[in-house]
């Protein structure tokens, strides 16, 4: 695949597709304002690896400015099956060790190692963008947790999640249970998580977890339906609004209120200054 780059021209973003094989079993495009992020180990249901949340971490990093919308999707039947198993047994990734391996370090390295990987999760939150899982099938544990960081989640009727930590003796690390309780509050979270069972498509539409369930062939379409939409909105005030979206459960209703004047004085400034 030719590879090419995202350039500014006049102060806009001039549309040139790229794409292009990310270690960690991902790919990575850039259309234009669209970014598209695949978990492209078909094979392995997309499982993923200390090098995958490397991967994602890095493209949090260098993501172009001109990005609005990042999908998230998995290549195959499956979104996410989760973490590979390999990482439970003492010969672990080849390259990437194992559990066991990590189980060697002392505390505060360990915990340094899970923030690393927190971070290919975290940069989904972004205010500047708006991220949306793109999800059919399997997505359990990790995969759950990523289609969790994202803002919005879009998912085929075949959509299998399932919080499998619990029963494998481990908790959800990678950023899943403050979205989760938020979205389907408290005890829900606990029923889901504390049982390792699966959510089904018509249970994640009916408490939240979903935002819109189409069959299995309409995924790719439902997703370039909703980019159009986010897409005819201005960026700034958008930005605006997902800053004020994201701060509203941490504010008193005065606070928010202050809050909204604040942005809304910034952009009549901006529009008519």
């Amino acid at each position: 695949m030719a590879e090419a780059k995202a350039r500014q021209r006049g102060g806009y973003a001039e549309d040139v597709s790229t794409e292009q094989p990310v270690e960690g079993g991902l790919r990575f495009e850039v259309d234009g304002e669209i970014a598209t992020i695949t978990l492209d180990r078909p094979e392995k249901r997309n499982a993923q690896t200390f090098a995958t949340w490397s991967a994602l971490a890095r493209i949090g990093e260098s993501l172009p400015e001109q990005v609005r919308v990042v999908v998230v999707r998995g290549e195959g039947p499956s979104f996410s099956a989760g973490i590979d198993l390999r990482m439970f047994t003492p010969e672990g990734v080849p390259g990437q060790g194992s559990f066991s391996s990590a189980a060697t370090l002392d505390g505060a390295t360990f915990e340094q190692r899970i923030k690393q990987a927190q971070q290919g999760f975290l940069w989904l939150r972004r205010p500047e963008i708006v991220s949306i899982a793109a999800v059919q099938g399997h997505a359990i544990g990790a995969g759950f947790q990523l289609a969790l960081a994202c803002d919005l989640r879009i998912v085929a009727d075949d959509v299998k999640f399932c919080m499998k930590e619990p029963a494998l003796g481990l908790v959800p690390d990678l950023t899943g249970t403050k979205p989760l309780v938020e979205l389907v509050g408290l005890a829900k979270a606990i029923d889901i998580c504390l049982t390792a069972r699966i959510v089904h498509a018509d249970e994640a539409m009916r408490i939240g977890l979903a935002e819109q369930v189409v069959a299995g062939g309409d995924l790719e379409q439902a997703v370039q339906d909703k980019i159009a939409q986010l897409l005819s909105t201005n960026r700034d005030a958008a930005t605006a609004t997902k800053r004020l979206l994201q701060g509203a459960r941490l504010r008193t209703l005065e606070e928010q209120s202050a809050a909204e004047g604040v942005e809304q004085a910034a952009r009549i400034k901006a529009l008519f200054g």
